[in-house]
């Protein structure tokens, strides 16, 4: 597929940006030079590759996810903005009837 000025000048409307005359003859060798080199690709046999989700053979390092306690009540307290005995003070969100 040949890439021209006026295929140039649609993708820009499409992507609302606007080019100067410079800009889209620049940018139409850019995109033909781009899907020559696409072409060339598709010449290699690939038929024996395996497709990858990724070029590196990566596993993720977990931790053990294991409940554990945690006593930082006074700590955590210390830093609240109103506290009332062991627990929060927060606004009153729901009204009496």
């Amino acid at each position: 597929m040949a890439i021209d000025e006026s295929n140039v000048k649609k993708i820009a409307k499409l992507a609302k940006i606007k080019l100067s005359p410079d800009e889209v003859s620049s940018y139409a060798n850019q995109f033909e030079k781009i899907l020559q080199y696409v072409d060339k690709l598709e010449e290699l046999d690939t038929e024996e590759i395996e497709p990858l989700s990724h070029v590196h053979d990566l596993t993720n390092v977990l931790r053990k996810d294991e409940a554990e306690s945690i006593d930082n009540r006074k700590q955590f307290l210390e830093n609240a903005p109103g506290k009332k005995g062991p627990y929060f003070q927060v606004p009153r969100v729901i009204e009496d009837e």
